[in-house]
């Protein structure tokens, strides 16, 4: 993994809840994946019943001003409608967001069968080039268990932050034995942060706030530990920025 010296924005993460945070690039803010729903709701989504136990760190009329949002969900009922802006794997728009050019490029994901799911990378002129001679970009891997396909980032970008939603969450399908994996544990994060030779791993989407999520911050600590990367990773705070360069 390389050093990460050639990325020049200030880059910090708040994270408010699950897969959501804002993301701030130079005074630029993101907001991923927006969940401000309160304790004990529910969803039925078809194959589970879904339930959150806790309160988001930050209510909606708490949030600073938001330039953007990056939604990896689209066909969940409390993310988005049919109508919002949709795009596969490996596209990219570029969009002047908060009086800057940025670059978005979906990427891969693998989360529960027949549904939409993409992750995000990040990136704009004023990054810089990283030591591997491509352009420096912020990943947010959505919700996705570990997929080669994912790979070959490293060979389009180098990526200074990787956001990653882990949680090792499964589900219940009714034509299977035994639960479906659809989100990464730690294991396979440092897996894929290898692989794509990021330089600072932040986990998320990991809160006992979920039923079908099993891995927390205590094995996922293992688990980093375990594999060698312990020293890369940045743990948010509820409701606090967090600087990560």
């Amino acid at each position: 993994m390389s050093s990460g010296t050639s990325f020049k924005p200030k880059v910090s993460i708040t994270h408010i809840g699950t897969a959501t945070a804002i993301l701030e690039i130079d005074g630029v803010r993101f907001l991923t994946d927006p969940f401000f729903s309160p304790a004990g709701t529910t969803w039925d989504v078809g194959i589970t019943i879904l339930k959150n136990t806790e309160d988001p760190a930050l209510r909606l009329d708490q949030l600073p001003p938001i330039d953007a949002v990056l939604l990896s969900h689209e066909d969940h009922p409390d993310n988005l409608d049919e109508l919002g802006l949709g795009m596969k794997p490996w596209d990219t728009v570029e969009r002047r967001i908060g009086g800057k050019v940025f670059r978005i490029t979906a990427t891969p994901c693998q989360h529960l069968p027949g549904g939409e799911c993409i992750g995000f990378l990040v990136s704009s002129d004023d990054f810089g080039i990283g030591p591997n001679n491509l352009p420096n970009a912020t990943y947010f891997t959505g919700d996705t268990v570990f997929i080669d396909e994912l790979t070959k980032i490293a060979d389009r970008f180098h990526v200074p932050i990787a956001m990653m939603n882990l949680g090792f969450a499964h589900v219940q399908l009714p034509d299977m034995n035994t639960p479906l994996q659809i989100t990464m544990d730690g294991k396979q994060a440092a897996r894929l942060f290898r692989e794509i030779k990021a330089d600072h791993l932040v986990p998320m989407h990991y809160d006992k706030s979920w039923g079908h999520f099993t891995q927390f911050e205590e094995g996922l600590a293992k688990d980093f530990k375990d594999e060698g990367v312990d020293d890369k990773v940045k743990w948010l705070k509820p409701g606090v920025p967090v600087e990560i360069i």
